[in-house]
């Protein structure tokens, strides 16, 4: 079912050619097999049985249908779901379970969509490769080994190897890692992440999905929990550019709840079968070939830029010369904002607690040391220090300027007639574990050409193009000015429908997997 788009879905199931519980138990079936890629943290499939059945009832007595009724969904696990375990993958939220549900998430039940439960991330959203949560890393389907893994399984009884090595998977990137996977796999049909600075539209490039973030503002960030307000937005993760526009169309819109949510009434996006890019003035910033771009990457985008030309649109180079300094003003906004958000988490009210400490401020330093892992203690140390009074006009008040002058040259670039800016999401195809963890600091750039987005507030998407000779799948981003996401969105469905993205490659292995269990059984 993985190759239908959720209209033509939908469509089935109005007709009678499908049934909800079909679909449900196809990708319940998917989330169990392909398990061992830890993209659940928490499953809701009794909920999800229930909420099924009601649907094929709904359907049985012919009633309208919602814009996402019957769909498989799931949710990655810092979207706050009433009576739903909550961890934003931390040991400091051990067993909340929080008394309310995301607006996003809401709105997306409301439309008929079947919850399949809570998606692995890094702790608190914060990392590049999904795997600094409690629960473990996120294993990234695309050549992994599954045939070997299955070997190994068996063998461990006998005493041999029991665990793959990390040479031996890719990374799904960060911090939306599994989000990624569970589309990927079609353990569902979408998936909310987190953007806050590529965490959503990374995974989805490194697992050859579709990955989406709307203008800031677009949708509600109400019941999200925060890792830096002023840049954090929900984001979708779908297979097809078709798809992602119409979870937006079921979410997007105003929130009273959220006080950053954009008051302006929001239009449904309707995205046509035949789309021209003739009159399309496509820009390709000089300043997003970095010298770490790997030669694979630069021959997509290449290849690309040509067939915009091809197709009749202007293709000009322009320039975004503060764009270098965009990760740097980021760290010290991520800081800053980090520091303040996670002051919450003490212990006292709810999450774990810690049994030492002899007074009260020992208590909270311990709690909050036993709560976090190196990278979120880290990040609230530092963004102390660029809050002290002799520190915050040199860190914070600078990167605040450098922030403005990087929104100022997107608007430069838009006004000048750009439509849609062309770059690469991520400088390589894929790493595996073993290179991340060998040598971080060397592809601590990995979110690079996504982060001045967020610092901007522009809707921009990640979209699967080809796959590299090794194996892997290669993305490229497309970026548009504040709430342009129709352009975007149509800009994307072009490419989308020029590439024609070999889902196959990836679908077929993951059913011989499956066959290979089913007939081991």
């Amino acid at each position: 079912m993985s190759k239908y788009k959720i209209k033509e879905i939908i469509r089935q199931l109005k007709e009678g050619k499908l049934s909800a519980n079909e679909l449900y138990s196809r990708c319940r079936k998917r989330a169990q097999v392909f398990s061992e890629l830890n993209f659940f943290v928490t499953t809701t499939f009794d909920s999800a049985k229930y909420n099924v059945e009601e649907t094929d009832q709904r359907i049985s007595k012919g009633e309208l249908l919602k814009l996402l009724d019957g769909i498989p969904v799931a949710v990655k696990d810092n979207f706050s779901t009433k009576d739903v375990t909550t961890t934003c993958a931390s040991k400091s939220l051990t067993g909340y379970k929080p008394p309310y549900t995301a607006t996003v998430v809401k709105r997306m039940l409301n439309e008929g969509a079947i919850s399949m439960g809570k998606l692995n991330l890094d702790e608190f959203a914060m990392g590049s490769y999904s795997n600094t949560g409690v629960h473990g890393a996120v294993r990234n389907p695309w050549r992994y080994p599954f045939e070997r893994s299955e070997k190994i399984n068996t063998q461990s009884e006998a005493g041999h190897e029991t665990s793959i090595r990390d040479s031996d998977w890719f990374t799904t990137g960060g911090s939306s890692g599994g989000s990624a996977v569970a589309v990927a796999v079609g353990a569902c049909f979408a998936a909310l992440g987190s953007d806050t600075a590529g965490s959503g539209r990374v995974p989805a490039a490194l697992c050859g999905v579709v990955g989406y973030k709307p203008t800031y503002g677009l949708l509600s960030r109400y019941g999200l929990i925060p890792l830096v307000h002023s840049l954090d937005c929900p984001g979708i993760l779908t297979r097809y550019i078709d798809d992602a526009a119409l979870v937006l169309n079921a979410i997007g819109g105003h929130d009273p709840l959220d006080s950053t949510s954009d008051a302006r009434p929001f239009p449904q996006i309707s995205l046509p079968e035949d789309i021209s890019v003739q009159k399309l003035h496509i820009g390709i910033p000089k300043e997003f070939r970095s010298p770490y771009t790997t030669d694979k990457v630069l021959e997509a985008w290449s290849r690309c830029i040509d067939m915009f030309e091809a197709g009749g649109a202007r293709v000009s180079q322009v320039s975004l010369p503060n764009h270098q300094y965009g990760l740097s003003c980021y760290n010290i906004l991520n800081n800053v904002e980090v520091a303040s958000n996670m002051s919450i988490y003490d212990g006292v009210e709810f999450g774990h607690r810690s049994e030492k400490g002899e007074s009260v401020d020992d208590l909270y330093a311990e709690t909050r040391h036993e709560g976090f892992n190196d990278i979120v203690r880290g990040r609230i140390l530092t963004g102390n220090y660029f809050l002290l009074k002799d520190k915050y006009d040199q860190y914070f008040e600078q990167a605040m300027k450098v922030r403005k002058l990087i929104c100022k040259d997107f608007e430069n670039v838009f006004a000048s007639g750009v439509d849609v800016l062309l770059t690469p999401i991520v400088d390589y195809p894929g790493l595996t574990q073993a290179e991340v963890t060998s040598n971080e600091d060397r592809y601590a750039m990995v979110d690079c050409a996504a982060t001045t987005v967020n610092l901007a507030g522009l809707p921009s998407v990640s979209i699967p193009v080809c796959v590299s000779s090794d194996g892997l799948p290669i993305s490229l981003q497309l970026i548009a000015s504040r709430f342009s996401d129709k352009s975007l969105l149509r800009t994307a469905k072009w490419i989308e429908s020029q590439c024609l993205f070999p889902y196959h490659i990836l679908d077929e292995k993951l059913m011989r997997y499956e066959n290979m269990l089913i007939s081991d059984t």
